[in-house]
């Protein structure tokens, strides 16, 4: 695997190789981190990020440091970019200082892949490009459901609220299609894309008494208002009512159904509270998962076969 772009140009067999290897990385990561063996020790790889990050930078950048690797942050708005520089040329510049690897973040969709295309050496990661695709969060989550399922076969999954600006349901989708599995979306019709079942086997609920039916994990997406330049929902309060998880609607079903979140959480609109750490919460082990996942991203970037 030279770059990761997106889901839909991994075979069924990366996609096991890269879950089976970070299932191996979260357990070292929980019992002992010293036994984690520094594979990566003599690469460098650059922390590319043109949009606001927390859970995908950090873990990155903790994953590279637990392999081996040397870390280079990269600031935009401290840079030649500044000064007419484009972005290719910057990232031309960096690649002739021996960089191995760059971790990007843009609100360009397709950017990654025309990084990808242009660049000589340096290995491309896509950390999300604008509402195209996210493809290690996919990963992520599909580690999380492994892990909790024993199968992805065995999962049902609902997505529930804004679909429109998601790169995260884009690439979930994709990936649980991969596997054979259909796909349930439920949300506001104006943040339902209307072409939505041509990405893949989708479904869309026409309430969240569908979604209880169908879902054994519901994961619930944040209203993307940074990509919007109009409201698309009348109220938060409409919002919670109607596409929110509270424990009055899971109250209401007869079985057991986790719950899963990318982040960041908008408490009491899309998750109530009380409900974001509770026993039927995934949140954090996606986050625990993040790590792991992306150490098996990094390692496979320039290895085959896994060392023990």
């Amino acid at each position: 695997m030279k770059h990761l772009i997106g889901i839909k140009d991994l075979s069924i067999s990366e996609i096991s190789s890269i879950l089976e290897l970070g299932e191996v990385y979260r357990e070292k990561l929980l019992k002992d981190k010293s036994s984690i063996s520094k594979d990566l020790n003599g690469k460098v790889v650059l922390s590319l990020f043109f949009e606001p990050s927390t859970r995908t930078r950090i873990s990155f950048e903790i994953a590279t440091s637990l392999l081996g690797a040397t870390v280079v942050n990269f600031s935009e708005n401290v840079s030649s970019v500044q000064k007419g520089e484009s972005r290719l040329d910057t990232l031309k510049t960096i690649e002739a200082m021996n960089v191995d690897a760059a971790v990007i973040r843009s609100s360009i969709s397709g950017l990654p892949y025309l990084l990808a295309r242009d660049l000589d050496r340096i290995r491309i990661v896509n950390a999300g490009d604008g509402a195209h695709e996210h493809p290690s969060q996919a990963l992520l989550d599909a580690l999380t459901m492994k892990i909790k399922f024993g199968d992805l076969r065995k999962v049902s999954l609902a997505i529930v609220g804004d679909i429109l600006f998601s790169r995260v349901a884009r690439s979930n989708i994709l990936l649980m299609n991969k596997f054979g599995n259909s796909v349930l979306i439920y949300g506001p019709t104006t943040l339902v894309p209307k072409e939505i079942q041509k990405i893949g086997d989708v479904k869309i609920a026409k309430n969240f008494d569908e979604v209880i039916e169908y879902a054994n994990v519901i994961m619930l997406l944040r209203i993307q208002t940074e990509r919007q330049n109009s409201s698309f929902v009348p109220s938060t309060r409409e919002y919670r009512k109607f596409w929110g998880i509270t424990e009055d609607k899971m109250r209401s079903c007869n079985k057991e159904i986790f719950i899963m979140h990318p982040g960041p959480v908008n408490r009491d609109v899309e998750i109530a509270s009380d409900m974001v750490y509770s026993d039927k919460s995934l949140i954090l082990d996606q986050v625990t998962s993040g790590v792991a996942v992306r150490m098996s991203i990094l390692y496979h970037l320039f290895n085959s076969t896994p060392n023990s």
